[in-house]
């Protein structure tokens, strides 16, 4: 899975909740949904992203905040 098409897709769901008016909303909304949505390697390829340069890679400022905010409910559990 490539990085550069799954940070495009978490913009295109931070452009999406962005529009709120609470930004916690916002923030809780694309964590859910990327935790709901996204299979374990996706996020775990996605926080892999984050952990280098995230602002070269291309992730929004919300989105960065929404990940960094709640990566522990998206990382996925270890596996045996």
């Amino acid at each position: 899975m490539k990085a550069d098409h799954l940070i495009e897709m978490a913009n295109q769901i931070g452009m999406f909740f962005d529009s709120l008016p609470d930004r916690e909303e916002a923030l809780t909304g694309i964590a859910e949904h990327i935790r709901k949505f996204w299979e374990p390697r996706m996020r775990r390829t996605l926080l892999a992203a984050l952990d280098g340069n995230a602002q070269e890679a291309g992730f929004t400022e919300i989105v960065v905040a929404a990940l960094t905010k709640y990566r522990d409910s998206l990382a996925p559990a270890a596996t045996a």
